[in-house]
């Protein structure tokens, strides 16, 4: 209820001003109570609804790994690995919808209740102190004996004061009821608006996700009354083999006595037989049948035998045409066979006699074949094939011209071939797969949303917040440079790219293009020519003569034997260009700074954690910090790149970056969850090697780092994410790295001074 006092019962002090006040002071009081009972439910309701996210998420963790555990099963692992996806998402709404529910309800009401309230409990007591002074002064004024001359002038001097005193904090006291009355209404207001509009986008993502979801989900029903089907039809059908197996005669129980030389799976007769044992006793083990009981197989022309199915194979014969068979009827066992070569004789038992005649016949059989099939085998091992290399245009135009004040949309699709989606050409496209860096129409978003993160990491371009770091990723890509791999081999092909609202089309389309790669040039994988490999090395030298000059002297004695042999296997990994492979082309490409390449290489199946084995076992992160860039180092984090694996000295991205004073690449990993206690193999922690390097702004990145970990941990299972000046300034730090990164070369001038 809005209620104003007016100021001409303000300058009267009527009795109506006075009961004006005390109604107003009643109303305000109670609404302050309102308003922190509202804002104690909504922190309860926030607190709940983040409990109710972690409990889910371990929700869809169980369903992920019970699709796992289905992967022989592949309509099992895709319905739920889609399912869990699209749960997924869910949550990340759920978490955005509590954020905006915390600032709009926590944080707006809170605020009012602390400024604008106060403000008014201050202007309150100032009146109650004048006022009281004002009746003091009205008293002692009419107290005064008119005969005292003096003593009349000083109290309707006091009188008068007291009461312009009083008429101005009235008339202050009296703005401040009507300014907080006025704006009650619209704080109350926007703050639920807010609250209804985070609900509306909520529910819209909601449901825009499962409407891509429905046509799937309607597919499996349909699938599953087929599958029922099938199941009834399938027990039927076993039912009735188990009646007539069971009218069968089982006096005779031999196995199958078949043996087949041309089996698909190489295995001419297998079966159960003892073994005498080959020591000196040749003795048959009465007691523990099983020690002497195994599974036989042929195969491969050798005879093999193993008591469990998981176990290796142990080998009896190793060529079956250099052994003969033959009866034993000399012992006193019955059903015995011997398998003789130059070197060991092997006897074995079968259960019956029409058994031993099938495996004396087979290995006869077989010992046949392994003759025949001799030449065959030498002509398979000569057949080999050797990839063709290639290059690929990586149009490496400069990406610097980006306006400050651009949207994520004007600044993506100003790159070329961003303007119209990636895969089938559509306008204006308003989402985008931050891993592959292509734009993409909110159809396609749906269909590459389905394939898993570990392929397309979908994101809007207008509803996100997107990183400086990744934006940049963005720009440096685009649909054009990634199109030039994923569809080199289109027009060879004769396929045709799908056209809008072509739902089946797309999604085929997309999965061959991207998960299963068929349309990638795989006899164009790119090399560099000799010239720069060379600088590649010098500067790569370079770079780690500055590392080791950063170190403690300690460290500089271990490094420096080590340093001539690394430059030596630097040049002999990156001079040797006849047969790269797309893990070395990609370790390069980080250090280049080349994301076209580095997207090739990876489109031709790279390790995106692959270890130099000749350079310490460093990984293309390593090399990315090596070559200062950060947009590269996000680059392989999108897609996969392990930040907490070390090289054979025990350092990590995160330590590297830190002796090369790399602040933007240390903000990074430390947003990506780098750890920062792993020591290397002096027992050198980051923030240890910081310290040394007295490098203020990366000591200051990891004590805030380490001090909102311990935050958390104290706060529980179900605490905040961690402190906002900790956020605010590792988002500064960001925006400061991808835009300003010359401010953050400090570094490079104070350690001269130490």
């Amino acid at each position: 209820m809005k209620m104003t006092v007016d100021f001409e019962e303000c300058l009267k002090d009527s009795p109506r001003f006075r009961a004006a006040l005390e109604e107003v002071e009643g109303d305000v009081a109670e609404l302050e109570l309102k308003l922190d009972k509202l804002v104690k439910l909504c922190i309860a309701m926030i607190d709940t609804g983040k409990a109710f996210c972690v409990a889910n998420k371990q929700f869809m963790n169980g369903i992920r790994d019970l699709a796992q555990y289905s992967s022989n099963d592949a309509v099992v692992e895709t319905s739920l690995t889609k399912f869990s996806d699209s749960l997924q998402e869910m949550i990340n709404f759920h978490t955005i919808l509590f954020d905006q529910t915390q600032r709009s309800i926590k944080a707006q009401l809170q605020n009012f209740v602390k400024e604008d309230l106060r403000k008014f409990k201050d202007a309150k007591k100032q009146f109650e102190k004048v006022s009281e002074e004002k009746e003091n002064a009205l008293v002692k004024n009419a107290q005064v004996q008119r005969n005292k001359q003096h003593e009349v002038e000083e109290a309707t001097n006091i009188l008068t004061a007291t009461r312009k005193c009083f008429r101005h904090i009235a008339l202050d006291y009296v703005l401040q009821i009507n300014v907080l009355q006025s704006k009650r209404r619209s704080e109350i207001l926007k703050s639920m608006l807010s609250f209804m509009y985070a609900h509306l986008a909520f529910f819209h993502q909601g449901y825009d996700l499962f409407s891509e979801l429905g046509p799937y989900m309607k597919d499996l029903g349909a699938q599953l009354d087929r599958l029922v089907v099938d199941a009834a039809k399938e027990k039927r059908e076993m039912e009735q083999k188990h009646s007539t197996i069971q009218q069968k005669d089982f006096s005779s129980d031999d196995s199958k006595l078949e043996y087949n030389v041309d089996a698909a799976n190489g295995i001419v007769m297998e079966g159960y037989l003892f073994k005498r044992a080959s020591n000196a006793f040749k003795t048959w083990n009465r007691k523990k049948p099983d020690h002497i009981r195994r599974w036989f197989s042929i195969q491969n022309n050798q005879l093999v035998y193993q008591k469990k199915f998981k176990d290796n194979p142990t080998v009896v014969v190793e060529d079956l045409r250099l052994c003969t068979v033959k009866h034993c009827e000399d012992i006193e066992r019955r059903f015995c066979f011997e398998v003789v070569s130059p070197t060991k004789s092997c006897m074995l038992q079968a259960d019956s006699e029409k058994l031993r005649q099938a495996w004396i016949k087979a290995v006869q059989t077989s010992i046949a074949t392994a003759y025949r099939e001799k030449g065959d085998e030498s002509e398979k091992l000569d057949k080999k094939s050797s990839p063709s290399t290639g290059s690929l245009d990586s149009g490496n135009e400069s990406k610097d011209k980006l306006l400050k004040g651009e949207s994520a949309l004007q600044r993506v699709q100003c790159i070329p071939g961003n303007a119209s989606c990636c895969d089938c050409g559509l306008a204006d496209p308003r989402w985008a797969s931050i891993n592959l860096g292509i734009t993409l129409c909110i159809e396609c978003s749906g269909i590459h949303r389905s394939l898993g993160v570990h392929f397309s990491k979908v994101r809007s371009l207008t509803l996100d917040t997107w990183e400086p770091e990744l934006l940049k990723l963005m720009c440096e890509l685009g649909n054009d440079v990634m199109n030039r791999v994923y569809e080199a081999n289109v027009e060879k092909m004769g396929i045709k790219k799908p056209q809008p609202g072509q739902r089946q089309e797309k999604e085929a389309y997309i999965r061959a293009k991207y998960v299963e790669r068929k349309f990638v040039d795989k006899y164009s994988i790119s090399s560099s020519p000799p010239e720069q490999e060379k600088q590649i090395v010098s500067k790569s030298c370079e770079e780690k003569r500055l590392s080791i000059s950063k170190l403690g002297p300690s460290e500089q004695v271990r490094a420096s034997p080590q340093s001539s042999e690394t430059e030596r296997q630097d040049s002999s990994v990156f001079l040797d260009s006849q047969h790269l492979n797309p893990g070395l082309q990609l370790y390069r490409a980080s250090y280049e700074k080349n994301l076209p390449k580095m997207a090739e290489a990876l489109a031709h199946g790279a390790d995106v954690n692959w270890p130099n084995s000749e350079e310490n076992k460093a990984t293309p992160l390593i090399q990315a910090v090596l070559g200062g860039s950060l947009v590269t180092c996000e680059f392989l984090l999108q897609n996969g790149a392990n930040v907490n694996q070390r090289d054979v000295q025990g350092r990590g991205p995160l330590h590297h970056a830190t002796v090369l004073g790399h602040t933007g690449q240390v903000c990074l990993f430390l947003k990506r969850g780098a750890n920062q206690h792993a020591t290397d193999e002096e027992g050198k922690d980051p923030l240890s090697i910081a310290v040394e390097a007295a490098n203020a702004d990366i000591v200051t990145l990891l004590r805030l780092a380490r001090m909102n970990e311990e935050m958390r941990e104290s706060e529980g299972l179900y605490g905040q994410p961690g402190d906002e000046t900790y956020q605010d300034i590792f988002r500064d730090f960001s925006q400061m790295a991808s835009n300003n990164p010359e401010k953050l070369n400090r570094f490079q001038q104070d350690s001269q001074k130490f």
